[in-house]
């Protein structure tokens, strides 16, 4: 029996919980200790945030009117310089530190100009980790100063400093110039991708109307230059590039209450999707906010009422009806954001969501009296929209009725697996009956789903919903999806944590995977976001000497192949995946032991949304444009 003496010696033997137990992390340990908390993660994503961080800080002395030009170069070694003609960090000595001010700001956490709100009246970095985060997260660091007719210098490894502070030359300009190489031991990759930082840059440079911001590739010779006269304006025609605007003017309404400064810009097209983006000192805000809902209500509030005194239709429009086809750019400086959310990019300000909603309803009802021909072609749309919305809300009706009335709530042409659990559970989109008759008798039945498609489902990128409902292929998807879409749609009902698209390698199967994917962007997108949608690699060959058998998946596996096997060796080339047998296709595409998946991301939701209208929308020059300008790229083109 065990006794109390017992349990007090078993406590004795193992270490004790005292103040000797807290490590106290001094300076930048932290931020080395837990990179994560501070940039995001280790990988590409956080490698890339570390130039956004310090982009940001060149940003907000454009916001405080002392910066218009902004250098990003991607250096050959690896290193990143920002460069800008601000005010130049300051290099006296701090009265409570008894360092230089600049040191203090590269090496102290929640150290910045940005809190008093005298410096910066609004900023993105608002927690004053941004350049000293990035100071400790590198293998080194640079930093030159012009300020007071000066030029200074300084450098840190992997946080600290150095060297002192030192006067290197002399200088009538002003600014900063950060250059710095992440750290190897700290990161998993360490190559920045120049198509990532050009379209944050382009953002950047378009919700700063008037500031030019540069970047250059060294290794490439890659350069872009961005300076948009129009700001908003021009970001509005930019997403609207690809689809047909309904009116020539771009709507901009502008304000400023209580320190608050309101741009918003908009303009509808013929598509049946809105395209809607925020910003809060030059944050993006994915999940919306206060501002979002100010705005919302305001646009359905007037849309409602100008149709009510044109005597257009007869009963009051949601508001999705209001902004079908729209594209609109929000953005806000706000001085004191609170933000929440999973993602902390939901603002949260409760202020925010009357004075957006006031200023939205009376600039934009008298811009309806001022522009009547305009107002009426926004209105006509979306009347037709709330129509197309009735009918489409009678078609899932029906869709409802035949389920009920069949066997079973799930369409009959899947094949479901036997295991419940959905984060078990995977489903195999398949074109045609002949390759999802293969993939049946293949499959693990125990965790496996497979649903046949037949031919090319409907581009949804030309359809308005009462369309999409009447499509049996894609009606049978969502059921067999579990999540529904648009109003009803619940992630949370998702039936298979793994989405596989499995068509033929070949022009058609492309086809049919770019229509799928259409289709989850633009109505799934959480799906896409969450990592459940994932593109099957079937192999190209078969190659085969003797007895053995070698899959290769592109050409370059099959020179190596080829190099390997030597002559007198029997290739086959797959155009489709009918062509392979049961066994086949388990062995090189479905076998979680084996196959290659590619998972489906958004890595920038306005280059996506961008692509998707090019490729898959009704402007067929600007994707002749695209084909011809991209030709070059293709590879393994099935003609």
């Amino acid at each position: 029996m065990e006794t109390r003496q017992d349990n007090k010696e078993a406590g004795q033997e193992k270490k004790a919980y005292t103040a000797d137990s807290i490590t106290v992390l001094k300076g930048l340990e932290a931020v080395r200790k837990r990179p994560a908390m501070y940039i995001g993660d280790i990988g590409e994503r956080g490698l890339h945030h570390l130039v956004y961080e310090v982009v940001d800080n060149s940003i907000d002395e454009a916001l405080a009117g002392h910066c218009n030009h902004i250098i990003v170069v991607m250096h050959e070694d690896g290193s990143v310089s920002v460069i800008d003609n601000g005010r130049g960090i300051p290099v006296d000595m701090h009265p409570e530190e008894k360092r230089p001010a600049v040191e203090v700001v590269l090496t102290m956490l929640h150290a910045g100009g940005k809190f008093d709100k005298k410096s910066y009246k609004v900023s993105g970095g608002l927690h004053g980790v941004g350049v000293s985060a990035v100071n400790a997260l590198s293998e080194w660091l640079e930093v030159k100063i012009k300020r007071g007719g000066n030029v200074y210098t300084q450098r840190y490894e992997r946080g600290r400093p150095v060297t002192e502070v030192k006067t290197v030359g002399q200088t009538d300009e002003t600014g900063t110039e950060v250059r710095f190489k992440p750290d190897g031991e700290i990161f998993t990759t360490l190559t920045y991708q120049y198509d990532i930082l050009l379209n944050r840059i382009r953002e950047l440079a378009f919700l700063n109307g008037g500031l030019k911001i540069d970047i250059t590739e060294e290794a490439t010779g890659k350069k872009e230059d961005f300076m948009f006269e129009g700001g908003i304006k021009e970001f509005v025609a930019y997403l609207n590039k690809g689809k047909r605007p309904l009116h020539n003017d771009i709507i901009y309404l502008t304000k400023e209450e209580n320190n608050i400064q309101i741009e918003l810009a908009m303009q509808y097209n013929d598509s049946y999707l809105e395209n809607e983006y925020s910003y809060v000192n030059n944050i993006h805000t994915i999940e919306g906010g206060t501002h979002v809902s100010g705005f919302r209500t305001a646009l359905t509030r007037v849309i409602n009422s100008y149709i009510k005194k044109a005597n257009m239709a007869d009963t009051a429009l949601s508001g999705d009806d209001s902004r079908e086809g729209l594209a609109v750019i929000i953005s806000l400086k706000v001085p004191e954001p609170q933000f929440e959310g999973q993602t902390k990019t939901k603002l949260g300000n409760s202020k925010v969501k009357g004075i957006v909603d006031s200023m939205i309803t009376t600039s934009l009802a008298q811009y309806f009296e001022e522009h009547p021909q305009v107002a009426r072609t926004i209105t006509e749309k979306c009347v037709l929209a709330a129509k197309a919305r009735e009918a489409a809300r009678k078609a899932r009706e029906l869709t409802r009725r035949k389920t009920a009335l069949s066997s079973g709530s799930l369409p009959g042409k899947l094949a479901d697996c036997q295991e419940s659990d959905p984060a078990k559970c995977e489903i195999f989109l398949v074109e045609g009956d002949s390759a999802g008759g293969s993939a049946k008798q293949g499959r693990m039945r125990e965790f496996q789903a497979i649903l046949p498609l037949r031919g090319k489902i409907l581009n949804v990128e030309k359809a308005r919903l009462d369309k999409i409902f009447a499509n049996n292929e894609i009606t049978t998807l969502i059921a067999a999806l579990g999540t529904g879409i648009t109003d009803e749609f619940d992630k949370t009902k998702l039936r298979y944590h793994k989405i596989i698209v499995m068509t033929d390698a070949d022009v058609d199967g492309s086809h049919i995977s770019c229509l799928l994917l259409t289709f989850f962007y633009r109505y799934m997108r959480a799906l896409i976001e969450a990592g459940h949608v994932y593109l099957a690699q079937p192999p190209l060959y078969k190659v085969k000497k003797g007895k053995e058998e070698v899959y290769a998946y592109n050409d370059d596996e099959l020179k190596l192949v080829l190099a390997r096997m030597g002559n007198e060796v029997n290739i086959q080339r797959y155009k489709g995946l009918g062509e392979m047998n049961p066994e086949q296709l388990w062995t090189t595409t479905m076998s979680p032991d084996a196959r290659k998946l590619v998972k489906v991301k958004i890595e920038d939701a306005i280059k996506a949304d961008t692509m998707f209208s090019t490729l898959m929308g009704d402007d067929v020059e600007i994707r002749r444009d695209f084909i011809f300008s991209h030709a070059k790229e293709v590879k393994n083109l099935d003609i």
